[in-house]
């Protein structure tokens, strides 16, 4: 087991109440992970999965999941982080 899966097992522990009905929460995908924590957790809950996962994929994955017609996430929460990945995964920011 790798560093990445260490610290993402820890951190779902630690937050296991997020997913209170999952039986095994180690067996969350990245993809569940981060709509629990965009959904539900604190600005500190966020910055710990963008360390574990990587801002990148935080954004790809959340690029998939809000490109159906379904999409899991509060308008508030949804357009707050499709403009936080234009402008900080982007690759074109001015930072």
């Amino acid at each position: 087991m790798n560093k990445r899966e260490v610290e993402k097992k820890k951190f779902l522990r630690a937050k296991a109440g997020l997913w209170w009905w999952v039986k095994d929460i180690n067996g969350l995908s990245d993809a569940a992970l981060l709509e629990g924590i965009l959904n539900y957790g604190n600005w500190s809950d966020v910055l710990t999965v963008f360390k574990i996962l990587g801002l990148k994929k935080v954004a790809s994955i959340f690029k998939k999941q809000t490109a159906g017609p379904r999409v899991n996430y509060r308008p508030q929460t949804l357009n707050y982080f499709k403009l936080y990945f234009k402008e900080y995964a982007s690759g074109n920011s001015k930072r």
